[in-house]
């Protein structure tokens, strides 16, 4: 998968880019960077952290959608999470409202905001908040993936268990800070307890590395 921010620029022509908060410009637009990716043979995740520029979007999306061959995958945190800004999360009826009916074959990834400080007790996903965003996910009709943060696994574990038995449709992607600091054991923990073919990986090389190390296995199917 090759993954991507997309803000919408903030001067005219006012269209969909690739940059990241607090950025508002960028030489690279939405249009340009589908045409090029399109050319690979790799999925697509577009991480959304505003509302503004999802419905352009989209419809960009729709208008290469015969030539994508590739998984799309679309994102973006719509709950406030552990530690996480509740202003910084996408506000949740407005993006769904605006992704499910134009792209319907896409796997909805749908997170919470997060944060993690080195040496401070850090608190998992609470029960409130997987009942929450079970609440949202349930009447949905796509592939729902739950962006988690690999440093916040162990101590969320119930909550997560709980989450995934609600629908087959529901899968965990494991994330990563460049900062995070967090034992390979939890991933190994997540890895023997759960169904290998519901969690994915968007880790650094370095933890990647000794994830795989720790497994014995020469590479992961991520």
């Amino acid at each position: 998968m090759i993954e991507a921010d997309v803000l919408l620029r903030g001067r005219e022509p006012r269209e969909p880019i690739m940059a990241h908060p607090p950025q508002s410009d960028s030489d690279i637009t939405l249009e340009d960077w589908l045409n090029e990716v399109l050319l690979s043979d790799k999925g697509i995740k577009l991480d959304f952290k505003s509302l503004e520029a999802v419905q352009s979007s989209v419809r960009l999306l729709e208008s290469v959608k015969s030539r994508q061959s590739s998984p799309l995958w679309i994102n973006a945190d719509i709950l406030p999470g552990p530690n996480g800004s509740p202003g910084q999360a996408v506000e949740a009826k407005g993006f769904l409202d605006s992704v499910c009916p134009v792209s319907p074959h896409a796997v909805l990834s749908l997170g919470w905001t997060t944060g993690w400080s080195p040496q401070t007790e850090n608190h998992g996903y609470s029960w409130e908040m997987v009942k929450e965003m079970e609440q949202i996910c349930g009447a949905l009709q796509q592939p729902v993936t739950f962006p988690v943060r690999a440093a916040l696994l162990r101590q969320s574990f119930n909550q997560l268990h709980w989450l995934l038995q609600q629908s087959d449709r529901y899968s965990l992607s494991v994330w990563s800070g460049k900062d995070d600091v967090y034992p390979v054991e939890d991933l190994l923990y997540f890895r023997k307890n759960f169904d290998k073919s519901r969690i994915f990986y968007d880790i650094t090389e370095a933890q990647d590395a000794a994830f795989k190390k720790a497994i014995g296995y020469s590479s992961i199917v991520k």
